[in-house]
């Protein structure tokens, strides 16, 4: 029997060692972390029998190689043990690339970019869904990609499957809300990553998405150039590209680069830098198919609720990739009007004395925070902080100058953040350090500025406090609606008590 090794007990992880266990694969996991909640999936895991390794890393040291190594998103391509892996000659490959060979069959959509991908993965897929086609949103955003690929039971096998079991029959109760009988599985739609790419060699949608393009993860890409390179690989891969063509660096590669793509523009035919493609006039999203078609209205750009210019850039990449995929206006009009929104981006958590407190723990780095000030009114409070990452600050400070009436650090980067804002004459700070009280604090400074709103935006990873950004949300979350309850009970309270004689 073949041996595959899977590294990182996440959710993607699982997902992986469960599909190639279906396969006929002897399957081995490891982990370097250990928990609670890890035994406890240990032994869940050892019950359908897979081996887990907690607290210890993959070693290549003995006779029994793997003949396959499949790499969870978030562990790092070029670490010492996969670069030996692949010097021994041993196939390595990310959990991303191992659903492909799974469901290649299917046509994909492969969203990608460096801010922006997931409000759009999730347009997307909410179109699509309003087509009545069935088209799970999975990699970055909803399900991981393996656990797609274990609903669709002898559909699209790789060379390697044998899959057994039922047709549409499911691994867990998780996934039969989205994903329902194999015969209807009609698309992928797919957030991939920087890593989730780097590790897919063959991996191919039918339509590539890149939604916008600024330094990130340089940590681990190294260089701008690396980084680039790598999300290019995908739509290189893509049989149709959409690109954002308002981004200051896309548009600089422009038809040189991209010569058969599909641009769009939120500002307009004028700026359009293809003769085919999408843009925005008269409030109306505009089709361009072919450089001799007439121009058409698909949707009014009014009809979408989620506030900003970037979201307009969204929606309008989402309708490209809709009409692409041969989607009606009806489908996508109706998906439009009931988006929500996406958690943790922008996302409204409630209203207390008439200000908003708004959960934009997504933006993990300079630009998507600097947008996210940008999108709602001002004088905001800020709260910021977490673990910094490496790029361009100047256009983030220049926001908080222009719309924070004050800013709360918090997590390990408060010191040099407070360094930066006293540098750019800024000195409406203060470090609170924690989220707990961060919370009070911002609703005393909304009340002494009249700021209409509280805004967590951290430009920061989450890792020195929190496991991800969505648990760093959660807690805003959680907190905000503690506070906002307290008030009104204490308010009650007063109310309720008896005058004094």
């Amino acid at each position: 029997m073949s041996k595959a090794h899977v590294i990182g007990l996440g959710k993607s992880g699982v997902a992986a060692a469960r599909l190639l266990k279906r396969e006929g694969w002897e399957v081995e996991l490891s982990d370097g972390n250990t928990s609670e909640t890890l035994l406890q999936q240990q032994q869940e895991l050892a019950a359908e029998q897979i081996t887990v390794k907690l607290g210890q890393s993959l070693e290549l040291n003995d006779d029994n190689l793997p003949q396959l190594i499949v790499v969870s998103p978030g562990v790092p391509w070029d670490i010492p043990i996969l670069i030996k892996a692949r010097q021994l000659g041993i196939e390595t490959i990310g959990e991303m690339e191992l659903a492909w060979r799974n469901l290649r069959s299917l046509p994909w959509v492969g969203i990608t970019g460096t801010n922006g991908k997931t409000t759009t993965t999730a347009l997307i897929a909410a179109i699509f869904k309003a087509a009545e086609l069935n088209a799970p949103a999975c990699g970055n955003i909803g399900y991981a990609a393996c656990e797609v690929a274990l609903s669709c039971r002898g559909q699209g096998r790789g060379d390697r499957g044998q899959g057994t079991g039922g047709v549409g029959e499911t691994f867990d109760n998780s996934c039969t809300d989205v994903i329902n009988r194999v015969s209807s599985l009609d698309w992928v739609i797919a957030e991939v990553s920087s890593y989730q790419i780097e590790s897919s060699s063959s991996l191919a949608p039918r339509i590539g998405v890149w939604t916008t393009f600024t330094p990130d993860h340089l940590s681990r890409h190294k260089t701008l150039e690396n980084y680039y390179n790598i999300k290019a690989k995908l739509l290189h891969q893509s049989e149709l590209q959409v690109f954002n063509g308002d981004d200051a660096y896309l548009r600089q590669q422009g038809l040189s680069a991209w010569p058969n793509a599909y641009w769009t523009s939120v500002k307009g035919k004028d700026f359009l830098i293809s003769e085919k493609g999408f843009y925005i006039e008269d409030d109306w999203v505009v089709e361009k198919l072919t450089a001799t078609s007439t121009p058409e209205p698909i949707v009014k750009v009014s009809t979408l609720r989620m506030v900003g210019e970037h979201n307009q850039q969204n929606l309008l990449i989402a309708v490209a990739t809709a009409r692409l995929a041969g989607i009606n206006r009806d489908a996508i009009a109706l998906a439009i009007s009931e988006f929500p929104g996406v958690a943790h981006r922008l996302e409204h958590i409630c209203t207390w004395e008439g200000i908003d407190f708004i959960n934009d723990s997504k933006a993990t780095n300079y630009d998507a925070a600097e947008v996210g000030l940008a999108s709602v009114k001002s004088p905001a409070i800020l709260i910021a902080g977490g673990e910094a990452k490496a790029g361009d600050d100047t256009g983030w400070l220049a926001q908080i100058q222009t719309k924070a009436a004050a800013v709360l650090l918090i997590g390990s980067a408060a010191p040099a953040f407070a360094q930066r804002l006293q540098e750019v004459g800024y000195y409406s700070y203060h470090i609170v350090e924690t989220m707990e009280r961060a919370i009070p604090k911002s609703a005393e400074l909304a009340k002494e500025y009249e700021a209409p709103v509280v805004l967590l935006s951290p430009a920061c990873a989450s890792f020195d406090q929190y496991p991800n950004f969505e648990v760093r949300g959660d807690r805003f979350r959680e907190l905000c609606l503690a506070w906002a309850e307290t008030e009104k009970l204490q308010y009650n309270s007063i109310l309720s008590s008896p005058l004094p004689n």
